[in-house]
């Protein structure tokens, strides 16, 4: 199996394509391939090529590519994951594995029970960590795409956005505002956002907003689930439901 790289910038109709520094870094230093070896390059929109390496230096490298593949087939659905911040590098493994089953986005939002803030979060570049997590993530599920993950905003900016999706938000059973929906009952929509809570769960006062603005409220049934668990098991079941995991 070939090694596979992330190429933004490649084009099929060049002869040369230089390829980011961390990925040609990769390559010569780790991989220590060289002119002539051929690897899997993808655009992160859906492009995979086989390509030949035509240069390399201590840190930089360039491809050409040479023959349009087939990537990895993409969800039909698409699902959007609003994740509430979780303490530490929680989300880390919340991304990885959000991409490996086919998310088409991420938007970390800051709750009232979040306990951390934006500026915090930009302190840290927890975007950019996130942002290559994906793409490791895509690398090794053999995805062409790699989901955007988008900067952290208040929650209540969530709910003013118009969006064209179904908005799904991860509640306790006893949530008191409105029908609590059983997870084996929520409909497949061409595009669905799944908004799932951090570790001390949702204000009363972030329920009644989801309501108001329509969102269904979904249970996962009677066991408290570790925040950042909550994500995957509502991912899996959704999409088994759904048919999506063939």
């Amino acid at each position: 199996m070939r090694p596979r790289f992330h190429v933004p910038g490649v084009n099929p109709a060049t002869e040369r394509v230089e390829m980011p520094e961390d990925e040609a870094e990769h390559l010569v230093r780790v991989l220590r391939l060289g002119v002539g070896d051929e690897v899997d390059v993808f655009d992160g929109r859906g492009g995979l090529w086989r390509a030949e390496i035509v240069q390399v230096g201590k840190k930089s490298a360039a491809v050409r590519p040479i023959e349009e593949l087939e990537p990895a087939p993409e969800l039909e659905v698409r699902l959007n994951l609003v994740i509430g911040v979780l303490k530490g590098d929680k989300i880390d493994g919340v991304v990885r594995d959000a991409v490996m089953l086919g998310v088409s986005s991420i938007q970390p939002v800051i709750t009232e029970r979040s306990e951390t803030s934006r500026a915090a979060m930009a302190r840290s570049n927890r975007l950019a960590r996130w942002q290559r997590i994906a793409v490791s993530s895509a690398k090794q599920c053999h995805r062409a795409v790699v989901p955007p993950i988008h900067a952290v905003a208040p929650l209540d900016w969530y709910w003013s956005e118009k969006h064209d999706a179904a908005r799904v938000m991860c509640v306790e059973p006893s949530a008191a505002l409105g029908d609590v929906v059983a997870v084996q009952r929520i409909r497949k929509a061409p595009a669905t956002d799944l908004i799932i809570g951090p570790e001390g769960g949702w204000a009363v006062s972030e329920v009644a907003a989801a309501h108001d603005s329509g969102a269904i409220l979904m249970s996962l049934g009677g066991r408290t689930l570790r925040a950042d668990a909550v994500p995957m098991v509502a991912m899996t079941a959704l999409l088994t439901m759904w048919g999506e995991l063939k």
